[in-house]
């Protein structure tokens, strides 16, 4: 059994971007394989940050419906939603890392999920936050 990773917003985002076709080859083997295996944790963030990211800033940019429907798709994964505490310990994991508050935010919801890691390529890969260790799934590309 393999632990829990929590997918950033950019991995879902890259499955319906085709600027770039390899990054997008894997973002789409990873939610195949996270789905199939119930592997990956998203949250209600990332599916607002899809959402606003697919309507506007990408080549062909998805309708509202459209976006919607890739958002139902994703509902399959476990969704963490936000609260209080987790705003809290957000602004203690920006204060301490100095990273955004919405990067922040991401490992507080990864570390309520009890991930052993994040998928992002955001973040610096190799760095742990709070125990959770951040990799990115197209590294190697680059």
């Amino acid at each position: 059994m393999h632990d829990k990773a929590f997918l950033d917003t950019n991995v879902l985002v890259y499955a319906y971007d085709n600027r770039d076709r390899r990054k997008q080859e894997i973002a789409q083997g990873l939610l195949v394989a996270g789905i199939e295996r119930e592997r990956y944790v998203i949250s209600v963030q990332v599916l607002g940050e899809f959402f606003n990211v697919v309507t506007r800033n990408i080549n062909n940019p998805m309708s509202p419906a459209e976006a919607q429907k890739a958002i139902s798709l994703f509902s399959v994964l476990p969704v963490q939603e936000i609260d209080l505490n987790m705003v809290h310990r957000a602004i203690d994991t920006h204060i301490e890392y100095k990273i955004s508050y919405w990067d922040a935010l991401i490992v507080s919801a990864a570390e309520r999920c009890d991930c052993k890691s994040i998928l992002s390529e955001d973040l610096n890969t190799g760095q742990h936050y709070h125990g959770i260790v951040v990799n990115n799934p197209f590294g190697e590309y680059q």
